[in-house]
């Protein structure tokens, strides 16, 4: 298995919207293996594909509370949403920044499997919020969208500032 890269805000490869998955061989089972072992090694509880710069419609997720339950969804389609909830999130692609985001309470997905095996299911809590935040991904759409643009300015000046303050931390450590 290997770690991916994992893009990251503004980086416009995130804006891709990924196509379907239709091959269901040993090259997409590797490719789910190394997103799961990605998202474990970066201490998040979601990643779709289109993060790690493959825009195919896969993500995988585990909202367990040790860690140990990945669940993985390839070509998913929200069927069904109803209510509403608002959750503070973050991402993997938008590190150290968190925000309040509505969205469906409870939801209904369809979806294939590693081995294409088509399946439903109907989600509520932390799931169906990771699930709609990973499907979003795969559109194209980031959970800094639903921000208004001034919040989103402050996000991407934040971020440029935490890059750079690296940067030099980084070429310090090469002296």
């Amino acid at each position: 298995m290997a770690k991916l890269e994992i893009l990251e805000f503004p980086d416009n490869r995130l804006r891709t919207v990924a196509k379907p998955v239709n091959a269901f061989d040993s090259a997409l089972g590797q490719l789910v293996d190394d997103m799961i072992e990605t998202m474990y090694f970066a201490q998040g509880i979601g990643l779709a594909a289109t993060q790690v710069n493959v825009h195919k419609r896969l993500l995988v997720l585990d909202v367990s509370e040790k860690q140990d339950q990945p669940r993985v969804y390839i070509n998913p389609e929200l069927t069904e949403s109803e209510g509403t909830e608002t959750c503070e999130e973050g991402c993997l692609s938008v590190p150290g920044i968190y925000a309040e985001v509505s969205r469906a309470e409870r939801i209904r997905v369809s979806a294939q499997d590693r081995d294409g095996n088509l399946f439903e299911e109907e989600l509520d809590g932390m799931h169906a919020i990771c699930l709609q935040h990973e499907i979003d991904h795969l559109n194209g759409k980031l959970f800094v969208d639903y921000l208004s643009p001034l919040k989103r300015r402050m996000v991407t000046k934040k971020l440029e500032k935490q890059r750079k303050t690296a940067g030099q931390k980084n070429s310090r450590a090469l002296l």
